[in-house]
């Protein structure tokens, strides 16, 4: 609402159990059904209402296969209701470098986990977050495998390097 209210416009990804309705009349009469439920067409933008937002907004379906082969579904809602299903997905696949970033911020480099007080060490400890990323994405390029899969092996690496040291009597 907040974003609508600024003449702005949002494209976010939904999880299925988000209610939904595609009628104006199945709104005012309080039929909401999970979007995962309906049949959309993949990659064409369906309006419809949110439960729970007031205006009118675009649902957009995109469907994929996984490296594993298993069915993937991403389901979009937008309140730009001058696009079509394809610009959606391009907006949303476009930031969606800018998601992978905030989470390996987060679940790789710590960015949340800072113990700091002073704005001082919290600023050096965000800096280094982000310095931690970017070697990881450094690795990314180099090895071809994701910044999680590459804090495994290091973690696997340092774990057997230290095992040795102590089987070896070295770490004493």
């Amino acid at each position: 609402c907040f974003i609508v209210e600024k003449k702005r416009h949002f494209i976010a990804a939904m999880k299925g159990n988000r209610l939904v309705a595609l009628s104006l009349e199945d709104k005012r009469k309080g039929r909401f059904q999970a979007i995962s439920a309906l049949e959309l067409p993949e990659g064409q933008a369906v309006r419809g209402w949110l439960k729970g937002f007031g205006k009118e907004v675009l649902f957009v379906r995109r469907v994929f296969i996984n490296k594993d082969g298993t069915r993937g579904e991403l389901n979009l809602v937008c309140s730009d209701l001058g696009l079509e299903g394809g610009q959606v997905a391009a907006l949303y696949q476009k930031r969606w470098k800018a998601e992978e970033f905030h989470k390996s911020l987060k679940s790789n480099a710590a960015l949340g986990a800072s113990p700091t007080r002073r704005v001082r060490t919290q600023s050096n400890h965000v800096f280094m977050s982000i310095c931690t990323v970017f070697k990881l994405e450094c690795l990314k390029i180099k090895y071809h495998i994701n910044h999680f899969a590459l804090k495994t092996r290091l973690r696997i690496s340092a774990s057997t390097l230290a095992f040795n040291l102590l089987r070896s009597g070295a770490g004493a």
